[in-house]
């Protein structure tokens, strides 16, 4: 087998140091069910519990950004400390005597992922010049499978809710101290730079940037909510609904729907590296979107319609990811790509908070069709700042 060049050995590194790492992110997402019969949580703190770690990661993020870490300490170096933080206060929910301290651990461990995802990304970037979309796409391809995990963990029975968290916690540390192993530095690398607020906000807020980062706030209001009640969705169907085995199998097409988006995200980064970022994103979230209406019309559907259908929306909602990180890595000034990178995340991440919590609201209060329409005004929304950004780029 030929050796792997130097950049393709860091990829690889770094995709495995970043799902390993980002592995706490979902911890609380294989307990819930046990957390609620040991906490006696209602199905709005259950949901609470996922929404802490994603405002958590928002306050970690601008905390990075406003702070100059993301582009004053190397990438590698804020990982490994991000995920070794990660992994203590993930690991201190074994200590946790209710609801309330869960919570502060949770966004706590969001906190310290938003030093370790964004630096992957701009650390990957740093290694590929060509062929930097579809190096993106292997990156979140592998959260989209960590993403994915907790569904392949119920349809299996699940596990001890302790073993899970201690698992978990030794596996995002182990990811911290793995992407230390990455010899050497990229060729393409970002220059440091002595953090200046007035300087960051100006690359952010040229209109380029602007316009990826509204698409991708679109791009983001459909697919954590999708990740998070795909599940619940798919369980509702007439042919799981019934049978002993029906929330089992439920939860395995859920686990193929969610998964299904590693191989979009090789995807949206091939067409991104042949036809250019812009379009790659903008056919992933026209088909999304597009998708999703489709749901919303055909959920009485034979229910393996409604499964191949959920399959096709979990490939297209998370192939345009790396390409909106892409954009902003080639756009912003490359003294504050880092802090750019942090910001648009932190802005997507605020939004999945908004429809993780308004989802199920909405399918118990009116219905699934009604929800599924909501979350396709993200996609709606993202088209339509891709079209101006197009219109930015040949002018």
């Amino acid at each position: 087998m030929a050796r792997l060049t130097a950049d393709r050995r860091a990829l690889a590194l770094i995709a495995v140091a970043t799902f390993a790492s980002m592995s706490v992110w979902f911890s609380a997402s294989f307990v819930v069910p046990q957390l609620q019969q040991l906490w006696h949580l209602t199905s709005g703190e259950s949901s609470l519990l996922t929404i802490a770690v994603q405002l958590g990661f928002v306050a970690g993020a601008l905390a990075s950004a406003t702070s100059g870490l993301a582009d004053a300490v190397a990438p590698r170096k804020l990982m490994c400390a991000g995920a070794l933080c990660a992994a203590v206060t993930n690991l201190l929910l074994l200590w946790a005597p209710g609801f309330g301290t869960a919570l502060v651990l949770r966004a706590l461990t969001g906190a310290c992922l938003a030093a370790v995802y964004p630096p992957a990304l701009k650390e990957v970037s740093s290694w590929f010049r060509k062929g930097r979309g579809t190096a993106l796409g292997v990156i979140i391809g592998a959260l989209t499978l960590g993403s994915a995990a907790p569904q392949l963990v119920k349809a299996s029975g699940g596990l001890g809710w302790q073993s899970v968290i201690a698992a978990t916690s030794a596996l995002t540390a182990c990811g911290g101290l793995l992407v230390l192993t990455v010899r050497g530095t990229g060729p393409y690398p970002f220059p440091r730079s002595t953090f200046r607020l007035r300087s960051a906000l100006r690359a952010v807020r040229s209109r380029p940037v602007m316009l990826a980062n509204l698409g991708y706030a679109g791009h983001m209001w459909e697919l954590y909510a999708m990740w998070a009640w795909i599940g619940t969705f798919l369980a509702g169907l007439q042919g799981f609904s019934g049978g002993p085995d029906g929330a089992r199998h439920a939860a395995l097409a859920a686990f193929v729907c969610i998964g299904a988006g590693a191989i979009g995200c090789l995807v949206g980064g091939w067409i991104g590296d042949r036809a250019g970022r812009a379009p790659s994103a903008l056919i992933s979230l026209v088909l999304s979107g597009s998708t999703a209406v489709a749901l919303a019309v055909l959920r009485d559907m034979p229910t393996p319609v409604v499964v191949v259908l959920s399959a096709f929306w979990g490939f297209w909602v998370i192939a345009d990811s790396a390409q909106f990180s892409a954009l902003v890595t080639e756009t912003a000034d490359p003294r504050y790509v880092g802090s750019a990178v942090s910001l648009q995340l932190a802005l997507g991440y605020v939004t999945t908070a908004v429809t993780i919590y308004l989802v199920p609201v909405l399918a118990e209060s009116a219905s699934w069709s009604v929800a599924l329409l909501v979350l396709a005004a993200g996609p709606l929304v993202g088209v339509v700042a891709l079209l101006a950004f197009r219109r930015t780029a040949v002018s």
